[in-house]
């Protein structure tokens, strides 16, 4: 079940002044407010707080080598995440705890190359994009396998270097940015072709190498145009709705952006060569921004893959071979 997000938002004349009070927490950190200024209001966002990280640089239970996508099941007490470089898929619960694992490298059922993105199902099923064998792979909660489709192709159902994918629990069907052929598409569950989208080119509904995707409790797609630094939103049918984005490192501007979140009243998109977490409205109205450059808790070296459960946000570092999470 989804639970809607909510924000707390204070907004004042320019003349006004803002003041912002934090208070510290014991076994955890709180990031920086981010304030921002239009030509009529100005809002301060309540900050995120860091709780928790977890991985080193491994082949161990628990390590990671580069890891990629992430995502919850429905009931939001498992985190599934790629390792992509170790060609597996770990399981652990919401502290970090590891609890299983599957996969190994080749071409074979249950075996990865180089898999990027992750999807859960309502009956917990898991889905992984295997990029390298140009396939989805779909398996039970603890990794037995249980279905494969996808080739390598421009045909419908065929993939080029697929990246990420999105389940629609709702409506039972699943999403994947087909990275290398420009477009998304849509399966249901079982794997069956339904539609699609795209094509290379930088108009509306285009896309230069389509990246994260996500889907929101209203059945809206949210897609992250990495090569063209925006984000594009549609309606199930593949509709154009709304974009926003551009290069550059100012609110609301990306450089390689690679995941997005959307759940409740919120879209978080990982700015990965920026090292930082932007927020948005449903509509790409920014928010707040959080993370820097580094090793330190709060801080990024190319954040991947991003999942949120309200209050919580998942966040896949991917040069430090880590998972953070952080609480609002």
């Amino acid at each position: 079940m989804k639970i809607k997000l909510s924000w707390f938002t204070v907004s004042l004349l320019l003349a006004s002044a803002t003041v912002v009070l934090l208070a510290g927490c014991q076994g955890s950190e709180v990031l920086p407010t981010t304030t921002t200024t239009t030509t009529t209001t100005t809002t301060t966002t309540v900050p995120f707080t860091f709780e928790l990280k977890w991985g080193t640089l491994g082949t161990a239970d628990g390590q990671f080598n580069y890891p990629s996508g992430i995502a919850l099941g429905p009931s939001g007490l498992y985190v599934y995440v790629v390792d992509r470089d170790n060609y597996r898929i770990q399981k652990f619960n919401t502290a970090g705890n590891f609890i299983t694992k599957w996969g190994s490298y080749g071409a074979g059922t249950g075996e990865f190359r180089s898999p990027t993105g992750v999807g859960v199902d309502g009956s917990n099923r898991v889905y992984v994009v295997d990029t390298g064998a140009n396939r989805i792979q779909k398996f039970d909660s603890n990794g037995s396998f249980e279905a494969v489709w996808g080739s390598y192709g421009t045909g419908n159902g065929e993939f080029h270097a697929p990246y990420d994918i999105a389940v629609d629990l709702s409506d039972n069907v699943v999403y994947v940015t087909d990275r290398d052929n420009h477009r998304v598409q849509k399966f249901s569950i079982y794997g069956t072709y339904e539609a699609q989208w795209g094509g290379i080119g930088t108009a509306d509904g285009k896309f230069n190498y389509p990246y994260g995707i996500a889907v929101d409790d209203w059945g809206y797609v949210y897609v992250v145009d990495n090569g063209n630094n925006r984000i594009q939103k549609f309606n199930s049918s593949g509709t154009f709705v709304a974009k926003w984005g551009s290069l550059g490192s100012g609110n609301g501007e990306f450089i390689s952006p690679t995941g997005v979140a959307a759940e409740g009243s919120s879209v978080f998109v990982t700015d990965t060569s920026n090292d930082r977490i932007q927020r948005f409205t449903m509509d790409g109205i920014f928010i707040s921004v959080w993370g820097s450059g580094g090793t330190g808790n709060g801080e990024f070296r190319s954040p991947t893959g991003i999942v949120q459960s309200f209050p919580k946000i998942y966040v896949v570092d991917s040069n430090n071979n880590r998972v953070q999470k952080f609480s609002e």
